[in-house]
């Protein structure tokens, strides 16, 4: 422990209490957008995702990402089975390294927000029971191979997606977007389509608490991309700056967007536009210019808002919007690198096709992308059914239409009488 870097070790403990911070914020951004009678069971299963995350993590899910590969890149061995050689161990690059359990929390911050994004695309129609047992499972089968394929090689161990095919993802575009962008699909068709779906307005309760979660969300952000860089270095900063430009040109294309098509921009537009944007840099925000991140983040915007509006075209209830944002806004930053990184920005980089004249990694991301997205529809499409069809992940119909906060939680958000009786 005595060659730590005490800099890069405050940085990446700071980065991981802000990824922390971004699930409240998701409960709380997710807690708003749907109706009040569900306000609470919405925010709870965020909650929920934060305590059982990471229990898993502590016995078996950080072993199952970062130990060493088992020899074909696909997952970790049981070297670090309870965070077993992980108290003196340190990770890093040379000149760089961190204590290893200041790695174990910044990861663990993104198995939770991960998993618990899942729930948006549910909302007001799920069992928290099957909920909770759905979470164990996933992030045991779905989110644990996706991360070891992606994030292994930050911490030496290898990973087929970085080390064996040559892609590059550098903080979540295929773990965390593309991924919870196909589960929320899966899940969405399972579970199938809340009543009054196309037929009654369902819109969202609370818009300040949309608008408090969202930037909580792009607050958070920052130590989600500038703390992948597991350093305090220029590669941070610019994945800083990169973040701020693409989400913050994401809220503008997004809202212009709205304009154009209804006449309106919207504060529903505006919050999903920041997460959009967000969402389509994470990937490549260590590997592109500010002027590539504020193209990504203007055309993120635009397609994650045309991608939202399919829904009703393809008959699929993402309640709130997460394959739309999350899973079209993972690809256009997987994409976005294979056409527009530069080496000139991170030497451990590649050049896209716009830089290089060469297809050579545009072919990579796209097949990382497609890999990821076709691993976890069809992993979570089996376990939603298997619950589906054992004890049910679906609540009952006058469950439903009833309110999930009052039948599950015996709570309300809002005391309404309070306010009737006086």
């Amino acid at each position: 422990m005595s060659s730590i870097n005490a800099g890069d070790t405050a940085w990446v403990l700071m980065a991981g209490a802000l990824v922390l911070f971004m699930t409240p914020g998701l409960a709380i951004f997710y807690g708003g957008m749907v109706r009040a009678k569900s306000t609470l069971n919405m925010m709870m299963m965020s909650f929920a995702a934060m305590g059982i995350t990471t229990i898993i993590w502590v016995i078996y899910g950080y072993t199952l990402v970062f130990g060493p590969d088992t020899g074909h890149g696909l997952i970790g061995d049981f070297h670090n089975l309870g965070l077993a050689n992980t108290v003196k161990e340190v990770v890093g690059a040379p000149g760089h390294e961190i204590p290893a359990l200041a790695f174990v929390m910044f990861q663990l911050t993104f198995a939770i927000i991960t998993v618990a994004l899942l729930s948006g695309a549910i909302a007001d129609r799920a069992k928290y029971s099957a909920w909770v047992l759905f979470v164990g499972i996933w992030i045991t089968f779905v989110y644990a191979p996706i991360a070891h394929w992606a994030f292994a090689s930050q911490s030496g161990k290898g990973g087929w997606i970085v080390d064996r095919l040559g892609a590059l993802d550098f903080a979540g575009g295929t773990v965390v977007e593309i991924n919870s962008g196909a589960a929320a699909l899966a899940l969405a068709i399972v579970l199938g389509k809340r009543n009054g779906f196309k037929r009654d307005p369902m819109r969202p309760h609370n818009m300040p608490l949309v608008l408090l979660g969202a930037g909580m969300l792009w607050f958070g952000w920052f130590g989600f991309n500038a703390g992948s860089a597991l350093a305090a270095n220029g590669v941070a900063a610019t994945a800083m700056i990169n973040t701020q430009v693409a989400t913050a040109a994401a809220v503008m294309s997004w809202i212009t967007y709205e304009y154009f098509r209804g006449g309106k921009a919207t504060t529903l537009g505006a919050a999903s536009g920041a997460i959009a944007g967000a969402v389509a840099i994470t990937p490549a925000c260590g590997f592109v210019t500010p002027l590539g991140a504020l193209a990504i983040g203007l055309i993120g915007g635009v397609f994650s808002a045309w991608g939202v509006s399919r829904k009703y075209k393809f008959n699929y209830d993402d309640s709130l919007d997460v394959v739309g944002v999350h899973g079209l806004g993972g690809f256009v930053g997987m994409i976005a690198i294979g056409l527009i990184a530069t080496k000139s920005v991170n030497e451990l980089g590649g050049d896209g096709l716009f830089i290089s004249g060469s297809p050579s990694l545009l072919g990579k991301q796209v097949i990382a992308a497609i890999t990821v997205a076709l691993f976890s529809f069809v992993a979570t499409y089996l376990i939603a059914t298997i619950i589906q069809k054992t004890m049910g992940f679906r609540v009952h119909r006058d469950i439903e239409l009833e309110g999930l906060d009052t039948t599950i939680h015996a709570e309300s958000a809002y005391d309404i009488s309070s306010f009737t009786t006086r």
